[in-house]
Formats: structure tokens, C-alpha cells, sequence
């Protein structure tokens, strides 16, 4: 068995009503992770953004925001670095944007492919 599978991370991005709507999210989308020690409404808070976009959501947080089989903004909170935390999204449905946290080896990679859009990063 693959031990990677175990160690990936796939979160929920909410919000997103709230900015752009779900059409700006696209498979393949990187989306750039920010924490906001100082939000209001959660000290966990991960704010979402785009290239060209800025703001396009948050990572969920609540049970009843977190799509099962992802991790919650808590959750990952601490698992990722405070300046350069990314995600690529991969799977978009009616209600849904699901994005796989990726390391920076990943990041690496993506960067060598001039159809992605990863050198604003």
C-alpha cells in the first residue's frame, strides 16, 4: 500500500458566494492558503485566494461545512507553512470546490508545466 495516499490533505473551500462565485474555479486551479490568526470568527480561519482574484473563499471549519473525507481548516492549521501553503483544486461539484493541499516538491512540479498557472506563487 502507498504510504503517500495516507498523508494527503483535501480540504473544502466555502464562501466562495461571498466573492467570485464557484465559476472562477477551475480543476487544476492553485489556490494559495492564508492564515488569519486575527479573524473575528475563527482563530483557525484559512483564507482562500486566486491569481488575478485575490479573495475566493475559506477553508471550511464546522461539521457541517467540511464535505466528508476532507480535513477541516483546524485540522490542517498547523500542518501547513504560515507564508507558502497551497492547494490544487480537484473536484468541483454543485455545491462543492475540493482542493488537495500540496507540498512543495509538488509545487516544483507544477511550476516546470507553462500551462500552469503556479509563477505568480
Amino acid at each position: 500500500m502507498n504510504d503517500e495516499k495516507f498523508n494527503e490533505k483535501y480540504v473544502t473551500v466555502i464562501c466562495f458566494n461571498q466573492f467570485h462565485g464557484k465559476k472562477i474555479f477551475k480543476i487544476g486551479s492553485i489556490l494559495k492558503l492564508i492564515k488569519e490568526p486575527d479573524n473575528n470568527h475563527d482563530s483557525e480561519a484559512i483564507r482562500v485566494e486566486m491569481r488575478y482574484a485575490g479573495k475566493v473563499g475559506y477553508l471550511a471549519n464546522s461539521t457541517k461545512t467540511v464535505v466528508r473525507g476532507t480535513m477541516s481548516s483546524g485540522r490542517v492549521y498547523d500542518k501547513i507553512d504560515d507564508e507558502n501553503a497551497y492547494a490544487i483544486v480537484k473536484f468541483i461539484s454543485h455545491q462543492n470546490v475540493i482542493a488537495k493541499v500540496i507540498e512543495e516538491d509538488e509545487l516544483a512540479e507544477l511550476r516546470k508545466d507553462p500551462e500552469n498557472d503556479v509563477n505568480f506563487i
